[in-house]
């Protein structure tokens, strides 16, 4: 048999016809999912084969990363951890043991021990050698005052050098604000991938409406078809979470996370802070070591507010302990960060940042003068998209579920590398072999928006180009594939009829 008829009858129940006369003419009589159906088939194609080596890199980071949180904490075990006491010192005494070890930088944020057997954080900013985006974290025995190390940390969730490795690493390659538009340009494109083989592969079943036939693959069939049959059976089972993986992926993305910042910002739903101005009579309490931060108030073991506070001293200070107490008094649980005054007029910030469920994420202003709370934020009174932005990305991240979190994504994970190795495999089946070159699959065939009747091209291009609005990487590359496959398909129509002139 000929390479071409073996190639059409293996295709037959997955290839679209070629576009000629009496296809044109069937086609306008069709409607519904045997309309999109060609269309579907060929965005699915070349999204997949373009833009798979993205999600490729994607995926692979993203296992790396799934598998920090846990790598985190053997490699990193001294700094984190220490021998359980009975009583734990002041927090400003482990300030102080902090401050005297590494005296450079200012003090940004303490961190308490959140658990018995726990070190304390003291988080240390314009440290030299440290970049602006991290922090120096000093690790104190909050027992024994002994310092345990200090490691250079990034983010709400404290990352440590191996994880910030592995972070930077899926989200931009370690190439900086540029190598962010890898990871946009792949969650742009995966829910497109995902819901497009989704549905190419329930409608491939629709004949059978067995549910086996969706959700697990045929052992019989071999070659090409077996391939295929896996590459569904997975895709189904993965839809789910790669759809997800990809909405919240584009949340904190460079473009489309700033048009999802912009909608909540119209519709009233951003995350709310509380306010850190204080009175401008209390201003001059605390203001005077906030700025240089090595004399801070409290390091000592000593509470300001005493004599020199009695005097006005520019110095005075109620003293981390006391700003603990006053967020404890409000409800405020384990685990916080006390985030120290910037600047005159403005307040400490105590705030609870557990990402894991239930989520703590209830904050209070304190006066540094006085010690009184000036304002409250309650994560049960954030608007919804606040909070759905939240949950997301905890879950995105691994950290909202603990260790099951982290193996789902690991799991999905290796299911969107599958996915794609395996429709490459079915690329490279696709190839002709009578010759045995090297070449590559059959394309799909063009024309394949010239079957969609007009009703439903002419709403479905005003959705596109929403869409595309919406998530500019995914509009831009999709305009880039379409005029480059036009130019494409002119320059093959010129060859074709070159070769009939000389016919």
């Amino acid at each position: 048999m000929p390479t071409e008829q073996r190639l059409a009858s293996s295709d037959a129940d997955e290839a679209p016809d070629a576009v000629g006369p009496g296809a044109q003419r069937a086609a306008a009589r069709r409607t519904g999912w045997s309309a999109l159906r060609p269309l579907v088939w060929r965005l699915h194609f070349y999204a997949g084969v373009l833009i798979a080596p993205f999600l490729l890199v994607t995926a692979v980071t993203g296992l790396l990363y799934a598998g920090a949180f846990q790598a985190e904490k053997v490699v990193y075990a001294h700094e984190l951890s220490v021998p359980a006491g009975e009583h734990t010192m002041p927090l400003s005494r482990q300030v102080a043991a902090a401050r005297t070890a590494h005296p450079e930088g200012t003090i940004a944020a303490v961190r308490p021990a959140p658990q018995p057997g726990d070190t304390t954080r003291v988080l240390l900013a314009d440290v030299p050698g440290v970049s602006a985006e991290h922090q120096l974290a000093v690790f104190v025995d909050p027992y024994t005052g002994t310092i345990r190390g200090a490691l250079p940390t990034y983010g709400a969730t404290g990352a440590l050098p191996l994880r910030t490795w592995l972070d930077d690493l899926h989200r931009n390659l370690h190439l900086g604000e540029p190598g962010r538009l890898y990871s946009e340009l792949a969650a742009s494109w995966l829910w497109v991938v995902a819901g497009g083989g989704l549905a190419l592969w329930i409608g491939r079943k629709r004949t059978n409406r067995r549910l086996r036939t969706l959700a697990l693959p045929d052992r019989t069939a071999t070659g090409r078809r077996r391939t295929l049959s896996w590459h569904g059976a997975v895709g189904v089972w993965a839809a789910v979470g790669l759809f997800f993986l990809s909405a919240t992926g584009l949340t904190w993305s460079t473009y489309a996370g700033g048009n999802i910042d912009e909608l909540r910002r119209a519709l009233g739903q951003e995350t709310p802070a509380v306010s850190t101005a204080v009175a401008e009579d209390h201003a001059h309490h605390g203001s005077g070591g906030m700025a240089g931060m090595p004399d801070m108030p409290g390091k000592d073991g000593k509470q300001g507010g005493g004599a020199s506070g009695a005097a006005g001293s520019a110095s005075a200070d109620v003293g981390v302990d006391k700003v603990l107490g006053a967020a404890r008094a409000k409800g405020l649980s384990d685990p916080v960060e006390i985030d120290l005054p910037t600047g005159r007029g403005t307040a400490y910030v105590v705030k609870q940042v557990q990402r894991s469920w239930p989520e703590k994420q209830d904050a209070v202003a304190v006066d540094p003068g006085t010690g009184k709370v000036t304002d409250v934020s309650r994560f049960a009174d954030h608007p919804v998209l606040a909070k759905l932005t939240r949950y997301g990305i905890d879950l995105h991240t691994g950290t909202l579920f603990g260790l099951v979190n982290q193996l789902a994504l690991a799991a999905l994970a290796l299911a969107l590398v599958f996915l794609i190795l395996w429709g490459y495999r079915m690329w490279w089946q696709r190839r002709p072999t009578r010759d045995r070159t090297l070449s590559f699959g059959r394309p799909v065939p063009r024309g394949a928006w010239r079957r969609i009747p007009l009703p439903v091209l002419i709403p479905l291009v005003l959705v596109v180009g929403a869409v595309g609005w919406a998530v500019p990487l995914l509009g831009g590359s999709l305009v880039a594939f379409l005029a480059v496959d036009g130019v494409l398909g002119v320059l093959a129509r010129r060859r074709a009829a070159a070769a009939s002139c000389v016919d």
